[in-house]
């Protein structure tokens, strides 16, 4: 499993990150998809006031993508602008510099499954548009690459993906 940014074709307002699972893709979208409770540091990357016990994807275009809190509240992240099981995704990230959700946002997400061999699959995903975020996008870009990073997220994700599906 490993993780890296694309450099060529440096874009201040993108970040890019490759990851390889030991899972093919089906199973790799599948606990991307309909597991990321089991995968995604909740304790932590969360917004609502609650404690988030689970982060949630609605499989369809125009879907809500959420995390719902122990207390059944839940507190949007974004929606999902493209469905194409088992190979690509696109939601809304709606999250402001500040971790709110502001649905006028709308920085983007593409996560991209691509078998590489019989049982393994590269993800690349890359989060765009965040020029979105004015005068904080330089700093968002950092968290996103480097402080926040979505690279530790795949490698959670990868490390969740090798065990199977639930």
């Amino acid at each position: 499993m490993t993780t890296q940014a694309t450099s060529d074709d440096y874009d201040p307002y993108s970040v890019r990150k490759v990851m390889n699972v030991e899972a093919p893709p089906a199973v790799a979208w599948r606990v991307f998809t309909e597991q990321m409770g089991t995968w995604w540091p909740l304790a932590h990357y969360k917004i609502g006031k609650t404690n988030a016990v689970d982060a949630i994807m609605e499989p369809r275009v125009g879907g809500r993508w959420y995390e719902r809190g122990d207390d059944g509240s839940t507190c949007d992240w974004g929606s999902v602008l493209l469905w194409e099981p088992p190979s690509r995704l696109v939601l809304s990230w709606d999250i402001t510099a500040d971790w709110q959700y502001d649905p006028n946002l709308k920085t983007e997400i593409e996560v991209r499954f691509i078998a590489d061999g019989k049982d393994a699959t590269r993800v690349e995903l890359e989060h765009r548009k965040l020029d979105r975020y004015g005068a904080r996008a330089a700093e968002m870009r950092r968290v996103f690459d480097t402080e926040g990073d979505w690279g530790r997220l795949l490698a959670m994700f990868a490390a969740r993906a090798a065990q199977g599906p639930q």
